[in-house]
């Protein structure tokens, strides 16, 4: 499944489905086919993802500090903040705009 995050304010923006998954899972929605995010949501979703990038960046920067004897090959290599980037910008635009977010609609 591919999401595409809608508003009548701003340009669509298209995730796989574990990405998609997983920024519903940080704001606190269920993944499904269709949903929504409403303005009075937003900007506790945008808090939810900038809280997340930051515990997220710290666990790396601990990481870094331990030295590994194994290969890394789990996940990608692309950090949460730049995959959550033009979810969060939507979120903005939206709420500025009074413009709910919808999915699979």
């Amino acid at each position: 499944m591919i999401y595409k995050f809608k508003s009548q304010a701003a340009a669509d923006v298209i995730m796989l489905q574990l990405n998609g998954d997983q920024m519903l899972a940080i704001v606190g929605k269920e993944p499904s086919a269709q949903g929504i995010i409403t303005v009075a949501q937003i900007p506790a979703a945008i808090a939810a993802l900038e809280a997340a990038i930051v515990t997220h960046e710290a666990a790396q920067a601990r990481r870094a500090e331990q030295p590994q004897m194994e290969v890394d090959v789990e996940g990608d290599s692309i950090r949460l903040r730049d995959r959550a980037a033009p979810f969060i910008e939507l979120l903005r635009i939206s709420a500025q705009a009074g413009k709910d977010v919808v999915w699979g609609v």
